[in-house]
């Protein structure tokens, strides 16, 4: 490991290894088949890279999307490592001469899709290179447990004990459960002994949830005010409601652009290109943007639509702070969101077990919202770990007015009671909020003593009572595609008069969270100065400014002024070619000062 920690210093420019990655590229090293599993920023790319430039062979890197390939070559050809893709965009004639450079020992990685490997083809003429490694990237997409199941990921253990040179199998992702990575296991053939889990705590990260009582596009608009020099990415759920938003931001005079997959490739990827190179900072997008992005200064991620699962909202909102700087992840909880990705589950052709785990991912997201303990914990113990409290998420710092809601709650409970536990949270809202719909009359629910207790509340403002009790555990769910709500048993001491309920108001958008705390204000302005000269370099190179130097390691050189190009590489993520490269610019600016 001493040649892997020369490695990570010489051509990285970092001085220690990340939590796991030291575990990992030892075992890969050591020859066994390895699951990593590492939040996302967590530097999964290195526990492949490093092995691959102390591996006398090649490295094989599976990934799922064209854009993550291309990035991710950019970035080590910075690192003057020398790498290539092949996918569906390289013409046919490029192939052969990528796998000959390959042959003759000058390329160390090659990026391909899952679906490239399944190809008997394209593998025969892997035989013809000693493969030492496959890194199998977002390999949560092997598992129908999962949130994002490519069916090709499922055929790649096949193609993989298919090459001759029988290479280690390095499978990565960020966001697995227990279930997932057993199962990522069982198809890659890895011991459970060899599985790598790292703590899933984004500690950079501040969690919020916001159950907006007024308009979503005016909160968004009002964040977007207080984050007007920052990147930033808001997810919407349709195509339709990102062009909606996006227009609207843009008629408040905020520069955004929208992204969905109804776009043209050339749209998509200019607009991709303009994120990348800060030409934009704001993208509105649908759920198909972000997988491939390797953005390294991502301020904020806001979730304009609930989140589907909890797999998939930590992935997106993880896209913030990958360089470890304060960051934040905010989801406007709208109750309807989860009405409609329920009746997409329903009208599913997928079996009824893998339909149940839907359901209960859905419930997970609920519990998210409206759980008063910190989300960082709630997140992390989905995952199946634990942590301390993160002291800064909207729970953690929570200084709302708390409002006693224990009469809502009794006539509440006093409802389900009454409707001796056989329905679900809408039929519940109804009768408490007085509803005369047909079904009520039908089920004489108008003539119950709870019926029409709340009729200050709307019938939205009633389920999200009730989803609030249901996180908090003085109700619970019972059944999946149809669940109906049942008394636990601090329900029942509710009811009887033996414990009170409260709840917060709804919380107001601030900056506090993605601002560094306890920096001077000459290294902001050297920061400043140093981000514009990083900007001049990166339009000469023709590459994304974050590819030269992130923001971290800026604010590292402002915070230390190096003066040499040895003080140079002490700064974190100044490696010997990046010194070599830009490092007299960079040290111009310093000594301007």
């Amino acid at each position: 490991m001493n040649n892997a920690q020369s490695v990570l210093k010489t051509v990285f420019g970092f001085d220690e290894f990340r939590p796991g990655q030291r575990e990992v590229i030892s075992a890969v090293l050591s020859g066994r088949n390895t699951l990593a599993v590492m939040p996302t920023g967590g530097g999964k790319s290195l526990c492949y890279q490093i092995p691959a430039l102390l591996n006398p062979g090649v490295t094989i890197v599976v990934s799922p999307l064209i854009s993550l390939m291309k990035d991710q070559v950019d970035a080590l050809h910075q690192n003057g490592i020398e790498a290539a893709a092949i996918n569906s965009t390289t013409p046919r004639d490029e192939v052969n001469p990528i796998l000959r450079q390959a042959y003759e020992g000058k390329l160390k990685l090659i990026y391909v899709t899952p679906e490239r490997l399944n190809m008997d083809y394209f593998r025969y003429q892997l035989n013809y290179l000693n493969i030492n490694l496959v890194a199998v990237d977002e390999a949560h997409c092997i598992s129908q447990w999962g949130h994002d199941f490519r069916p090709a990921y499922r055929q790649l253990r096949t193609a993989i004990a298919g090459l001759k040179s029988r290479p280690v199998t390095l499978a990565l992702t960020a966001t697995a459960t227990p279930r997932v990575q057993q199962d990522i296991g069982q198809q890659l053939a890895i011991e459970p002994n060899d599985f790598i889990v790292t703590n899933f705590t984004r500690p950079n990260i501040s969690f919020k949830v916001v159950q907006p009582q007024s308009d979503t596009k005016r909160y968004i608009a009002e964040y977007l005010k207080n984050h007007q020099d920052e990147a930033g990415i808001i997810y919407a759920n349709t195509r339709k409601g990102v062009e909606a938003l996006a227009e609207y931001l843009n008629d408040r005079g905020f520069n955004v652009e929208p992204y969905h997959a109804g776009m043209d490739n050339q749209t998509r990827a200019r607009i991709q290109d303009d994120f990348q190179f800060d030409r934009i900072p704001v993208i509105v997008a649908t759920n198909a943007f972000g997988m491939g992005i390797d953005k390294s200064n991502v301020r904020f991620v806001v979730h304009a639509a609930s989140a589907q699962n909890m797999e998939s909202y930590y992935q997106e909102a993880g896209r913030a702070g990958r360089d470890g700087l304060p960051s934040e992840a905010v989801m406007l909880f709208h109750a309807g969101d989860m009405q409609q990705y329920r009746r997409f589950i329903e009208m599913s052709e997928a079996d009824e077990e893998y339909r149940d785990v839907q359901y209960q991912k859905l419930q997970a997201v609920i519990d998210y919202a409206n759980t008063p303990r910190c989300l960082q914990q709630e997140i992390v113990e989905y995952f199946g770990q634990h942590c301390d409290p993160c002291g800064h998420c909207s729970n953690c710092l929570d200084q709302r007015k708390l409002i006693d809601v224990t009469r809502e709650t009794k006539l509440i409970i006093t409802a389900v009671n009454e409707l001796h536990s056989r329905f679900g949270k809408g039929v519940i809202a109804q009768v408490v909020t007085g509803s005369q719909s047909e079904r009520i009359r039908q089920l004489q629910a108008d003539k119950l003593s709870s019926y029409n207790s709340l009729n200050n509340l709307s019938k939205q403002q009633a389920v999200s009572l009730i989803d609030y009790l249901c996180a908090t555990g003085y109700l619970e769910l019972r059944g999946s595609q149809y669940p109906v709500v049942g008394i636990t048993k601090r329900g029942w001491n509710v009811l009887n008069g033996h414990e009170n309920v409260q709840r917060r108001q709804e919380i107001k958008p601030d900056r506090k969270a993605t601002q560094i705390e306890d920096e001077l204000p000459e290294d902001r302005e050297l920061f400043a100065k140093l981000r514009v000269k990083r900007w001049e370099l990166a339009q000469e190179q023709g590459v994304p400014a974050f590819m030269i130097f992130s923001d971290r390691t800026l604010h590292d050189m402002a915070r230390k002024r190096p003066q040499s190009s040895a003080e140079m590489l002490d700064v974190a993520g100044v490696g010997q070619r990046k010194l070599d490269q830009y490092g007299a610019a960079m040290l111009a600016v310093i000594n301007e000062e």
